[in-house]
């Protein structure tokens, strides 16, 4: 009796292991990068996975010499180090930048097993323990190529990310609320407090937690990109009240209102040459590592880009009630960059900001960094949203 016993549970330990591997495995990408990349990218049947794929890179830092490989006709060269998890900049009027040292904040995954194994993952790449919370000033005079002066020009934030210099007042944009704060050109710091001019939706888990800024060229609007509170909203769509969207609020009367939603995590944030508005948005994950492509597009005023509902136009099945009836009217964006590839920003190169001559192609570099399964340091798209038909005085949906 007990030798079958043992048998038994023998065969249904050997059965759980073999099962749990078979739901865990990684999925491996099937469709080739050049097919899910620029303006209509291959969008296959969904995976779906009970656990993601993820494969963390080990932390290797830059050595003496070393730099990012650049794209072409442009050239990196090491300004400043020892900087603690700088996530983003501004170059001001006068030349001095404005760099954001930031982690998330505490407890941003929530809680639970699949909260745990990601603090052991962001553990891993270093992206864990606490935020310095500042914003440090860095001042090259001479224009050497290296800062001679560096001072913590905003201290006691929490979790900033977003800066935007309107006229004399420097918007700032903590996870939780958008700040301003008295700017004199040429100060090495500002110890005035900052005054709440909006709140944002950090409940946790808080997990797309970067909030960022851009300014409208006359200075009367402030753009504020937001992520979404999960993967597609299975935390419920209260939970997402003011997420997952770029937000004008008007800088005169302190009303603001959702210029664009649908945008799972809107990260990157800039005008071009025209005056239209881009960012570049991190989509969802679990379908496979083939779907679903981060994207760069125009900001439209009005445009539903369809999270959490669909992606590209399609249905994600996952997400209940399902909302067909408004998938016809949502905007696709203008130009995939890749599943999981997790691009950061999108600095739009202008006649105005660059130091030398443009070429008469300025590229439209894209930083990114990938999930494991899918990796591109660096995206150079040249002439291929002119070829695409994307200008930015044009529409499209």
């Amino acid at each position: 009796m007990w030798k079958h016993i043992r048998n038994f549970t023998i065969l249904l330990l050997i059965a759980a292991i073999g099962g749990f591997w078979y739901i865990s495995r990684p999925d491996v990408a099937q469709v080739p990068m050049e097919k899910l990349v620029g303006p209509s990218p291959l969008i296959t049947d969904p995976r779906e996975q009970m656990f993601p794929t993820v494969a963390v890179a080990e932390i290797d830092s830059w050595k003496a010499g070393e730099a990012p490989k650049a794209a072409e006709g442009l050239i990196v060269e090491r300004f400043a180090e020892k900087l603690d998890h700088p996530r983003n900049m501004v170059v001001l009027p006068n030349g001095d930048i404005l760099v954001a040292e930031t982690k998330a904040p505490p407890g941003h995954m929530g809680k639970g097993l699949v909260a745990w194994i990601g603090r052991k993952l962001m553990d891993k790449a270093g992206s864990t323990g606490p935020s310095a919370n500042r914003i440090t000033l860095l001042r090259d005079a001479d224009g050497d190529g290296k800062p001679e002066l560096r001072s913590t020009f905003l201290k006691g934030l929490n979790s900033p990310f977003g800066i935007a210099l309107v006229g004399n007042t420097l918007y700032v944009a903590n996870t939780d609320a958008v700040l301003s704060f008295p700017y004199k050109e040429g100060a090495t710091s500002i110890s005035a407090p900052g005054k709440k001019v909006m709140s944002l939706n950090a409940k946790l888990p808080n997990n797309h937690w970067t909030r960022n800024l851009a300014a409208s060229a006359d200075g009367s609007k402030l753009y504020i990109a937001v992520g979404s509170n999960s993967n597609i909203a299975e935390n419920g769509l209260e939970a997402e009240k003011g997420r997952a969207r770029v937000i004008e609020l008007d800088l005169k009367t302190m009303k603001n209102r959702a210029f664009a939603s649908g945008l799972r995590n809107p990260v990157g944030l800039a005008w071009d040459a025209n005056g239209v508005l881009w960012t570049v948005v991190n989509d969802r994950d679990m379908l496979g590592s083939d779907l679903v492509p981060d994207y760069l597009t125009r900001v439209e005023e009005a445009a539903d880009f369809g999270w959490p509902h669909h992606y590209w136009r399609y249905t994600d099945f996952r997400v209940k009630p399902r909302m067909e009836e408004k998938r016809q009217y949502e905007r696709r964006p203008d130009y995939a960059l890749g599943p999981h590839v997790a691009a950061l920003d999108q600095p739009l190169p202008t006649r105005r900001s660059w130091v030398a001559p443009l070429p008469k192609e300025p590229s439209l570099p894209a930083m990114g960094r990938g999930t494991g399964h899918r990796r591109r340091a660096m995206m150079s798209f040249s002439s291929a949203l002119k070829k695409a038909g994307l200008s930015g005085n044009q529409s499209r949906c």
